[in-house]
């Protein structure tokens, strides 16, 4: 069921995560204490009721003074530095980010090194695909210069339903990835034929946000029968026709500029805006 006065709202998102991120936190969140102290904490934690945690958490939300605590309600600060919290399965915390390290040094360890570091960028702003799904029917993708309306118009459009910016981003990746990467989805592996990089063995990526709050995802590349960086240095030193080719490979697949469009190009068209 399609509601869209959910996605125009400026503060369901936040709420909702606010809600995901709180159920997240009461499945997954431990406490771990050093093998040496547990027995004390334990003893502790025993004779500390509800009532005296939660009047501290209430005392310091108002800003009261610890000296004003009494005995027993010190003991409740004492025992937070003796234990630490483990929550690395809740999005956007701290402990989520040392995790994402945690997976990639375990990759890293099992493939060896990345063979590329790739960044995503695919800009709404200028794009007549989020104005499809965004919703206007006139954009003409059959088109090869669809005419589209005002960056200022595209900018609001995007603003005010950053769903359908969030869709344009996961659709932008699975369309890279699997028409010029050659990866399938419904299998998590490399197709038959490949794509421009040869066959993947394996990819790590993230997303996150810009300062302007523009999707974007970092990856970590691993490809079928890649080198290890000093193999490559090796084989360049050896054979001097073996390090031309590899680098007329990376030159021939890498472009640095727009590449040429065939057909009647207009005057008046500017290759940053579509």
């Amino acid at each position: 069921m399609d509601l869209p006065n959910f996605r125009y709202h400026h503060s369901f998102m936040f709420v909702a995560l606010n809600i995901h991120q709180r159920h997240q936190s009461h499945l997954h969140t431990a406490f771990s204490v050093r093998k040496d102290r547990f027995e004390y904490v334990a003893q502790e934690l025993s004779h500390l009721s509800p009532d005296i945690i939660n009047s501290v958490a209430k005392h310091l939300e108002s800003e009261g003074k610890i000296t004003d605590l009494s005995d027993s309600q010190r003991k409740v600060l004492t025992l937070l530095k003796e234990v630490n919290t483990v929550s690395a399965k809740i999005p956007g915390s701290s402990a989520s980010k040392i995790d994402v390290c945690n997976d990639i040094q375990a990759y890293m360890g099992y493939f060896g090194l990345p063979h590329i570091y790739m960044t995503i960028n695919p800009n709404a702003n200028h794009s007549p695909l989020f104005q499809v799904i965004y919703g206007d029917d006139s954009v003409n993708l059959l088109d090869q210069f669809p005419e589209l309306v005002s960056p200022r118009e595209h900018a609001i459009c995007l603003a005010s339903h950053p769903i359908a910016g969030a869709d344009f981003f996961e659709l932008s990746l699975e369309c890279i990835f699997q028409d010029l990467l050659g990866w399938d989805h419904k299998t998590n592996m490399s197709t038959k034929d490949g794509g421009i990089l040869g066959h993947i063995h394996a990819y790590y990526g993230t997303a996150e946000l810009t300062e302007r709050a523009q999707l974007h995802a970092h990856f970590l590349i691993w490809l079928d029968g890649g080198l290890n960086p000093s193999e490559v240095h090796d084989k360049m030193k050896l054979s001097p026709k073996w390090k031309e080719q590899y680098f007329e490979f990376w030159e021939d697949i890498i472009y640095h500029h727009v590449p040429f469009a065939p057909g009647n190009i207009p005057e008046n068209f500017e290759p940053r805006t579509q």
